[in-house]
C-alpha cells in the first residue's frame, strides 16, 4: 500500500479570509498518522505571496521640507479653497473693507510661514545664509521668491512712488487670486488680492522692515485683473536707510 497525500476536504477551508485557516490543519503533530509533511509552508506565503504589506500613509508633516520645493498644487484646487475662504468672511463682515481686513489678516498668519520656510531652507542650502539688512533687496526678496513660492511665478515689477519716498508697489498683471473671482457691481470696489497683501506684510514685518500694506485693483485693457500692492513704510525704516546709506 503505497502512502501518498491526502489534500483536506475542501469544506475546511475558505477562500474569503484567511483568518478562517488554522494553522492546526498543517500542523505535523496534529496531522493523520498517515503521512507527514517535512516542512509546514507559511500562510502568508501559501496565499498572499510575495506581496509587502501596506505601509501607512505620511502625512505632509513627514515629508522633507527640501523635498517639497518644487511641488505644485492644482490651480483648481487652490481657486476652490480661496473662494470658500471668501464665502465664510464673507458671511461675517459687515462691508468690503471689513472684508478686507479679514482676507489681509489671513494672509499675513500665511506670511509668516512662508517666510519660516524660505529662511530655513536658505540656511539649510547655504554654509553661509545672508540676511537682508537693506529695504530693496528684502522688496526683491519678496517679488520674486516669496511670489514664486506662493504663486508659482515672479511678480511682474516693481514700482516707486514719485510723491511719497515711502511708498513702493509691487505689481502682478495676472493674480491667481483674481483669475476665477467675478466681483459683483455693488462690491466693485474690493480686491481680493488683500490676502497677497497679508502675505507681504508679513514678509516685511519678520525681515524687520514693518510695512502698511494694501491692495488696488488697477485693470488695464491687456490685463483686467491687474493688481498693485502698495507698500507704505513706517519711518523707522527710512530713518534706517539713511543712515546705511
Amino acid at each position: 500500500m503505497s502512502i501518498g497525500y491526502v489534500p483536506p476536504p475542501p469544506s475546511r477551508f475558505s477562500v474569503l479570509s484567511t483568518s478562517s485557516i488554522s494553522s492546526d490543519h498543517f500542523s505535523p503533530t496534529n496531522s493523520s498518522p498517515r503521512f507527514s509533511l517535512a516542512s509546514a509552508p507559511s500562510i502568508n506565503s501559501t496565499l498572499v505571496g510575495s506581496s509587502k504589506p501596506s505601509q501607512p500613509r505620511q502625512s505632509i508633516y513627514d515629508r522633507p521640507i527640501n523635498k517639497t520645493r518644487t511641488a505644485e498644487v492644482s490651480l483648481s484646487a487652490f481657486s476652490f479653497l480661496f473662494s470658500e475662504m471668501i464665502q465664510y468672511t464673507q458671511k461675517r463682515v459687515s462691508g468690503i473693507n471689513d472684508l478686507e481686513r479679514r482676507l489681509n489678516a489671513l494672509g499675513y498668519r500665511v506670511g509668516l510661514r512662508v517666510l519660516e520656510l524660505l529662511a530655513w531652507r536658505s540656511e539649510s542650502a547655504s554654509k553661509a545664509p545672508k540676511r537682508e539688512t537693506r529695504f530693496l533687496p528684502a522688496l526683491m526678496f519678496v517679488h520674486t521668491q516669496v511670489w514664486r513660492a506662493v504663486f508659482a511665478k515672479q511678480a511682474d515689477a516693481i514700482e516707486k512712488s514719485v510723491e511719497n519716498p515711502d511708498e513702493y508697489m509691487i505689481v502682478d498683471n495676472d493674480p491667481p487670486l483674481e483669475r476665477h473671482i467675478s466681483v459683483p457691481r455693488d462690491m466693485s470696489t474690493l480686491s481680493c488680492s488683500s490676502f497677497a497683501a497679508g502675505i507681504v506684510e508679513a514678509v516685511l514685518d519678520g525681515l524687520n522692515f514693518p510695512a502698511r500694506v494694501t491692495s488696488h485693483a488697477t485693470p488695464t485693457a491687456q490685463y483686467p485683473h491687474r493688481v498693485t500692492i502698495l507698500i507704505k513704510l513706517e519711518q523707522e525704516v527710512l530713518a534706517r536707510e539713511e543712515v546705511l546709506k
